[in-house]
């Protein structure tokens, strides 16, 4: 309950904070919650030799350190679950899949333990009434591939890593606190407007089943065919992502044909100092060194793919939640098809 007032509160920005709980028997209880202060960071402030968000995030990254040892020194004092098992994020429409995620999992993972995780709540999903909270942990071949930065086109061939590989996705069970539970139970229920089907029967009664005439009565909400309302804002962050998807292979392609430019440069030198160092051994000169073209040329350097990859998992996110959306509706359309379209035959 405090993850989801926090995240609405300050929709639409991101919403961030530390979890607590207790490690039982494999299984991380999460029991307590609190959320990371907010640092305005002068826009002049930087560093030197720092890119400018960098800067920004470096005073962010203490005082929220700072703050979460506070605040776990002082539930130690009144005797509450104290163990840091991750922190927890908001996000809109599951767009939580970026370098901020990854690195703050990271520093989770490394410096406190491996079973720390990410709990993500979807502020948009969570509005239509189904609570969308999910738990992420980074896989152990993601740790090992980020601590060396090991994202070239070579090193994913040869540990055959994939974007799907980069998260591994936890079961949750959310269970209420009894202080919850008491008041639910608590909570006046409004009296029926109809009177109530009389138990045909003692052993109904006893059994604590009600004969009820409404049990096979007809939904007529389940007939609407209207599409999901967040289905066009999803499909355009999909199209978002391709585009930036379509922008990073082209940067890539870039990158391929400024190397095999370079390449044919370097061939043609070689194949002109071996030349050159035939002649002069058959005139008995001092052969030229051939390794010079290291100093002279100048490869261009491989981006990195881990852009790349995190938007690539980013858009199977999007795809996922655009099944899930339509896929309810198009069963219906198919259902109905005959009777909106008379004339048409089937095949």
């Amino acid at each position: 309950m405090k993850i989801i007032k926090h995240s609405s509160q300050t929709f639409p920005t991101v919403a961030t904070g530390s979890i607590v709980g207790l490690d039982v028997r494999g299984t991380l209880e999460v029991t307590n919650s609190f959320p990371f202060p907010v640092v305005d960071v002068p826009a002049e402030s930087h560093f030197e030799g720092v890119p400018q968000n960098a800067a920004a995030s470096a005073p962010r990254a203490k005082s929220n350190a700072l703050y979460q040892t506070e605040m776990i020194r002082m539930l130690r004092e009144v005797n509450i679950d104290a163990n840091n098992v991750g922190w927890y994020t908001s996000s809109n429409m599951g767009n939580f899949v970026n370098l901020n995620v990854i690195e703050n999992q990271y520093h989770y993972q490394k410096e406190l333990s491996e079973r720390t995780v990410t709990l993500v709540h979807d502020v948009s999903r969570s509005s239509q009434g189904t609570l969308c909270l999910r738990a992420f942990r980074l896989s152990p071949q993601f740790m090992t591939a980020f601590k060396e930065n090991k994202f070239t086109t070579e090193q994913l061939q040869k540990s055959n890593f994939r974007y799907q590989d980069i998260f591994v996705e936890l079961p949750v069970q959310i269970h209420n606190s009894h202080l919850l539970t008491s008041y639910l139970h608590q909570l006046p229920a409004s009296p029926p407007s109809e009177p109530l089907d009389l138990p045909p029967s003692l052993t109904a009664l006893n059994e604590g089943r009600l004969a009820s005439s409404f049990a096979l009565t007809p939904n007529f909400d389940n007939l609407s065919l209207s599409i999901d309302p967040f289905l066009e804002k999803n499909c355009d962050l999909l199209l978002e992502s391709i585009e930036t998807h379509h922008t990073e292979n082209n940067n890539f392609q870039y990158y391929q044909r400024s190397l095999a430019r370079e390449q044919v440069k370097i061939a043609a030198w070689q194949a002109k100092r071996k030349a050159e160092n035939m002649s002069r051994a058959q005139l008995k000169q001092p052969l030229l060194p051939e390794d010079e073209w290291q100093r002279l040329f100048k490869l261009p350097q491989e981006p990195s793919r881990l852009e790349s990859m995190l938007n690539t998992r980013q858009v199977e996110q999007y795809s996922q939640q655009i099944d899930g959306f339509v896929a309810a509706t198009t069963g219906k359309m198919f259902a109905v098809k005959g009777n909106i379209l008379p004339g048409e035959t089937q095949a």
